[in-house]
């Protein structure tokens, strides 16, 4: 398929194949894990559907270990302990994590991963679109291809997998890899036999997206880019701040005493839309915005404006901004 190769291209692998979502790609491809000798280790902060893939493998019998969130030392202790096991180690990760606020160690884990010829997991949902291959004075990089192109990585011990439904707002999902990992998973996949897949629209969408992709989408960087930038600015000069640099999700951090669903909740009377989250990599509770290219520097001016009422508790008159 010319969207699945396209998008392999993108993100820096051989070959990719097309699925219904994430949940989809990772009940294959854990599941064709079982009585192979390989063992699991994955990142305490990976997102939630790739710990559900882990749990589908350990309950088929392969053995499952976490490390601490960013730590490729630990992960190489735990590999170095384990390998007299003879079990092909197979690490899971995301690319970056909103909850810190920060690319993973993506260089430092396939090294450890290299030492011990094991395979590398990726979910770069957050970062597809967003990174790209790094150049001076273009904060995200060129290209928007993810992780793998921040790190200048590649190689046939890598397994990206990834959802477009985040910066390319297309609900649907991709595996790419090297073109003999993903034959065998497109030939052993469950999910293509008993799953509908990828709708014709979504498809028709996901083309699409890859040619704004290509045409314009360093211009459209650029200015999220500025947009973040301003934000932050503006919540600096309010006393404020955010975790994320400029990635285009900015996770509040709150003065102590200030209850983060009291303050959603008021900046959701104010008709300012925030996401109430709870860290993977801790256990606060907080309020994040999602800004866009779209966003004006006034509204965002706006929203700052009365984040600060929010976070006081005061309750001035309702004005429309999303």
């Amino acid at each position: 398929m010319e969207t699945a190769q396209a998008l392999a291209e993108l993100v820096g692998c051989e070959r990719g194949m097309v699925a219904r979502s994430t949940l989809h790609l990772f009940w294959d491809v854990f599941g064709g894990l079982g009585g192979r000798g390989q063992a699991l280790y994955w990142d305490e902060g990976s997102y939630p559907v790739a710990q559900w893939g882990v749990e589908r493998a350990a309950a088929r019998g392969v053995p499952a270990r976490n490390f601490p969130h960013h730590s490729p030392g630990a992960l190489a202790r735990l590999l170095a302990r384990e390998s007299r096991q003879g079990r092909r180690p197979v690490v899971v990760c995301d690319g970056w994590c909103p909850g810190c606020g920060a690319l993973a160690p993506l260089d430092a884990y396939l090294e450890v991963v290299r030492a011990h010829g094991g395979l590398l997991i990726l979910d770069d949902t957050q970062a597809l679109g967003v990174f790209g291959v790094p150049e001076p004075g273009l904060p995200y990089g060129t290209g928007g291809g993810g992780s793998l192109r921040r790190f200048g990585l590649q190689g046939p011990d890598i397994l990206w997998c990834g959802s477009l439904a985040k910066a390319f707002g297309v609900p649907m999902a991709v595996m790419a890899g090297g073109a003999k990992v993903v034959a065998r998973y497109e030939e052993l996949s469950e999910t293509r036999v008993h799953c509908s897949p990828p709708s014709v629209a979504d498809l028709h969408a996901a083309e699409r997206a890859v040619a704004i992709n290509l045409r314009e989408g360093d211009v459209l960087r650029e200015e999220l880019a500025r947009r973040v930038g301003h934000f932050r600015g503006r919540l600096r000069q309010a006393g404020l701040s955010a975790v994320g640099g400029l990635f285009p999700v900015q996770r509040l951090q709150f003065p102590p005493g200030v209850d983060p669903r009291k303050v959603h909740e008021r900046l959701s009377q104010r008709e300012i839309r925030t996401v109430l989250q709870r860290s993977r990599c801790g256990p606060e509770v907080s309020v994040s915005f999602i800004l866009t290219a779209r966003h004006r520097a006034a509204e965002l001016d706006q929203a700052v404006e009365v984040l600060v009422e929010a976070v006081h508790g005061r309750h001035p008159g309702r004005t429309r901004h999303e």
